[in-house]
């Protein structure tokens, strides 16, 4: 189970951009939720992999998988969480010298077409 969990945390945090990135979010959205159906129409399935993995039961094995799916989402919230925040300092750094150029000029921002 460590071994799983190392791997799946390697992939969690490794950065990836571009259309590559989102496959594979995509596509280990889609492993977990026809992992998690599998689980409700075969409930011993659960058990038999768990034991196969090293685990009490199948249960624990369905925690530990819930615990990786969320450590998951909140490294990629707080990594998205700092893209946005980086951007929106970048615009808000970008209109305050445009305010501040046209200032100097001696011109209001809307006398110049640029949006107020």
């Amino acid at each position: 189970m460590i071994t799983v969990f190392a791997v799946l945390g390697l992939v969690i945090l490794l950065p990836r951009r571009g259309a590559r990135g989102m496959a594979i979010r995509r596509l280990t959205l889609v492993l977990v939720m026809v992992s998690a159906v599998i689980a409700v129409i075969f409930p011993n399935l659960t058990n038999s992999v768990a034991a196969v993995l090293g685990v009490g039961r199948g249960t624990d094995l369905l925690l530990y998988g819930l615990i990786v799916v969320f450590l998951g989402f909140a490294v990629t919230s707080s990594a998205h969480n700092r893209r946005l925040d980086r951007q929106i300092t970048d615009l808000a750094r970008q209109i305050a010298l445009t305010e501040a150029t046209t200032a100097h000029d001696g011109r209001t921002p809307t006398e110049d077409g640029s949006p107020a």
